[in-house]
C-alpha cells in the first residue's frame, strides 16, 4: 500500500481541520440514531473484523446526548485474538466526517499505526479501510481514534491479545476493566473553556476560609509568603487535573457506579482484573479495599508479580492485576487524581450482593516536592513502614549510576531552548529529580501498599542489551495560565520532527516542567524504563512523568517510519506533540 507524502505543516493542517470538523459534526443532529443499551462489554473474535465507526444515543447523566462509537458500543468492542495472529480489521466510517483508529500499543508497521496526517490520510466520510498486520506481541492493551476529539465522545474499546504458548498467570475468570470519562458538554466547549480560563473546572481552588485555616494552622507570616511565591509562579498548589468531574461522569465498561458493573466469581478463585484507562483526561487511582492485587502485567507486558493495596493509572496506560478475593462481595474503587469523583464496580458470588463505597481521600496539595525542590525532604516527612524497603532520592540515583548506564547520576548538561524563559512557560525546573520510587501526589504516605515504577521489573530479560549511544533531553513544558503546552517551549506546529536512525539505541530522558503529570506516549516502538533494573527495565509504551521531576528510558529503533510521540492527556496534545521519524543514516 502507497502512503501519500504528507509535509509536516500539512500533516498539522490536518491535525487541526479534524479536530475543528470533528467537533462541528458532534453537534450535528441524526434522524434516528441508536439508543446504547446498558450491558456488559461486547466482545469480537478474531482474527478478522468489522467495525463500523457512528453516533449513538446514550444518557449517563439524566440528559441524552450523542457518542462516536463502534457497532453502536459504549466502550467499543472488546477484540480479543491471539499472539501470532494476522488481523484483518476492516473499518466502516458512517460519520460526516474523517475518522480514524490507532492501535494503542501494539507493535505494528507504520502506515499501520492509524494516525492521520502522518501514517495515513485518514478514513473519509463514507470509506472504509483495510487494517490488516500480525501480533507480535500478547497482553492488554487497547484502541482509539486519533481524528479530532472523537475519543473524548465515546470511541475507545480493549484489546485483548492471548499469547501464543505459555501463560505466566493462569487465572480461573477475566475480566476488562475499562475506566473513562464522560461528559455531556461538547469537547470543543471544554477545550475553549480551558483556553479562557484553566481553572474553570477546577473546583477546589483556595478560598478565603482556607487562607484563614492555614494561617491559624501555620502563622500569618508563613501562610503569607507561600501564597506570594505561588502567584510569583502564576500557579495554583491545587492544579492537580485540568478537567474534573465538574463536567466529567467517570464510567467502568460503560457504566456510571449507579448502574453499577459487576464481575461474579467464587470465593477461591483468582481473577485477572485488565484495567485500562481509556480517559481523556483523567488519571485514577484504583483500590480494591480488603483485598490484595498483585500485579503481573505493565502495559500489555507481563512483570514480576507485586503485591499492592492501591496503584495509579495514567491516561492510555494498562495493568493487569491478580486478585483471590476471601469474601463473597468486594467493590473495586477508581477515584480521580484530584479527589472530584470516582466510579466503582463489584465483584461478587450474587448478583444481587451489596457493599458500601468507600469515602475518597482529601484534595491532594502540589508540594516543593512537585516543583522540583528537596525542601520536603528534610521537613519531616516520614515514610510508613511499607515504603522502608524504597530508595529515596539519593539512593536511587546512586543505583542508576551503578547500573552501568551513563548519564543518569551525572546529570548529562542540558542544552535549553531560548523559548523556554518566555512568556508562554510558566516555569523550569532546576533540580529535577528521578522519583521512580514516589507514588505520587495524593498517594504518598497514605498507609496503602501503592504501587511505585521502580516495583516494576520485566518478566523477561531485554532483548537489546546495548547501552545507548545518544541522548535526547525533552523538556515538558507550558502555561497554565494561557493553557499552552509544548515540548522544549516549542510547540508541535513550530516544530522539527525527532530523528533516529534505524537500528540505533537512544536514551530519551524527559523532564517536566510543569505542575502537571504528563502521560507520555511513544508510537511504535518499546519504552524500556531505566528503573535501575538494568536487565529488567519494565517496557512501556505509555509513562507518566510527575510534576518537577525526571525519568529515562531506552529505545531501540527498529520501527521505520513516521511516528507520533505526545502527551495522552487530549486537551495537551496539540501542542505537547513530537513526530519521529526513523530512517536509514542516508535519508537523515
Amino acid at each position: 500500500m502507497r502512503i501519500p507524502s504528507i509535509t509536516r505543516r500539512n500533516f498539522l493542517l490536518t491535525c487541526a481541520a479534524s479536530t475543528l470538523v470533528g467537533c462541528q459534526a458532534y453537534r450535528r443532529p441524526l434522524k434516528s440514531p441508536p439508543q446504547v443499551p446498558h450491558h456488559d462489554l461486547q466482545v469480537l473474535n478474531g482474527p478478522v473484523f468489522d467495525l463500523t465507526i457512528g453516533y449513538t444515543v446514550v444518557n449517563f447523566t439524566g440528559v441524552e446526548r450523542l457518542a462516536t462509537t463502534i457497532n453502536g458500543s459504549l466502550p467499543a468492542p472488546v477484540l480479543r485474538c491471539r499472539e501470532g495472529d494476522e488481523l484483518i480489521i476492516r473499518v466502516h466510517n458512517r460519520l460526516p466526517v474523517s475518522s480514524s483508529i490507532h492501535w494503542h500499543g501494539l507493535i505494528l508497521p507504520a502506515e499501520m499505526d492509524g494516525v492521520p496526517g502522518l501514517s495515513f490520510p485518514g478514513i473519509a466520510s463514507g470509506e472504509s479501510f483495510e487494517y490488516r498486520f500480525q501480533l507480535k506481541q500478547s497482553g492488554t492493551y487497547w484502541y482509539h481514534s486519533h481524528s479530532g476529539f472523537q475519543e473524548q465522545t465515546g470511541l475507545y474499546g480493549a484489546i485483548v491479545v492471548e499469547p501464543e504458548t505459555f501463560e505466566p498467570f493462569p487465572c480461573d475468570r477475566d475480566y476488562v476493566v475499562l475506566l473513562s470519562d464522560w461528559s455531556d458538554e461538547q469537547p470543543e466547549t471544554i477545550y475553549k473553556n480551558l483556553k479562557v480560563m484553566s481553572h474553570y473546572y477546577n473546583k477546589n481552588e483556595r478560598t478565603l476560609p482556607d487562607l484563614l485555616d492555614e494561617a491559624r494552622r501555620e502563622g500569618l507570616r508563613e501562610t503569607t509568603e507561600k501564597r506570594q511565591m505561588w502567584n510569583q509562579m502564576r500557579m495554583s498548589d491545587r492544579d492537580i487535573s485540568d478537567v474534573t468531574a465538574y463536567t466529567y461522569t467517570y464510567l467502568m465498561n460503560g457504566l456510571t457506579t449507579q448502574d453499577c458493573w459487576r464481575g461474579k466469581f467464587r470465593v477461591g478463585e483468582k481473577i485477572r482484573l485488565r484495567f485500562i484507562n481509556a480517559g481523556a483526561m483523567t488519571f485514577f487511582d484504583v483500590r480494591i479495599p480488603g483485598v490484595k492485587m498483585t500485579v503481573v502485567a505493565a502495559d500489555g507486558q507481563a512483570v514480576q508479580p507485586v503485591e499492592v493495596d492501591e496503584f495509579r493509572i495514567g491516561s492510555a496506560e494498562t495493568y493487569d492485576v491478580v486478585v483471590e478475593p476471601r469474601q463473597s462481595a468486594c467493590r473495586i474503587f477508581a477515584q480521580a487524581i484530584d479527589r472530584s469523583g470516582f466510579v466503582s464496580g463489584i465483584l461478587s458470588e450474587h448478583d444481587d450482593a451489596e457493599i458500601p463505597i468507600p469515602e475518597m481521600d482529601e484534595v491532594p496539595v502540589l508540594s516543593h516536592r512537585d516543583m522540583g525542590m528537596k525542601m520536603d525532604m528534610d521537613m519531616g516527612e516520614k515514610k510508613p513502614a511499607h515504603q522502608h524497603h524504597h530508595h529515596d532520592h539519593r539512593q536511587m540515583q546512586m543505583a542508576l549510576m551503578g547500573s552501568g548506564l551513563p548519564g543518569l547520576g551525572s546529570r548529562t548538561p542540558i542544552v535549553h531552548s531560548g523559548k523556554e524563559y518566555g512568556p508562554h512557560v510558566d516555569m523550569r525546573v532546576e533540580q529535577a529529580d528521578y522519583r521512580l520510587d514516589d507514588p505520587g501526589v495524593g498517594l504518598r504516605n497514605n498507609g496503602r501498599r501503592v504501587l511505585c515504577y521502580h516495583d516494576l521489573k520485566n518478566y523477561y530479560p531485554i532483548a537489546d542489551k546495548r547501552e545507548p549511544s545518544r541522548e535526547i533531553v525533552l523538556h515538558l513544558t507550558g502555561s497554565m495560565r494561557r493553557y499552552m503546552w509544548s515540548i522544549n517551549g516549542v510547540a508541535a506546529k513550530d516544530a522539527e520532527p525527532i530523528r533516529l536512525i534505524y537500528g540505533e539505541r537512544v536514551r530519551f530522558t524527559l523532564i517536566n516542567d510543569t505542575m502537571m503529570n504528563h502521560p507520555i506516549h511513544l508510537h511504535g516502538m518499546w519504552s524500556e524504563l531505566e528503573t535501575g533494573h538494568h536487565l529488567q527495565m519494565p517496557k512501556k509504551h505509555t509513562v507518566i512523568v510527575q510534576p518537577g521531576s525526571r525519568l529515562s528510558y531506552l529505545v531501540t529503533a527498529d520501527a521505520s517510519g513516521r511516528w507520533a510521540f505526545h502527551c495522552h492527556l487530549l486537551y495537551h496534545m496539540s501542542g505537547m506533540f513530537r513526530e519521529v521519524n526513523v530512517s536509514d543514516r542516508t535519508e537523515i
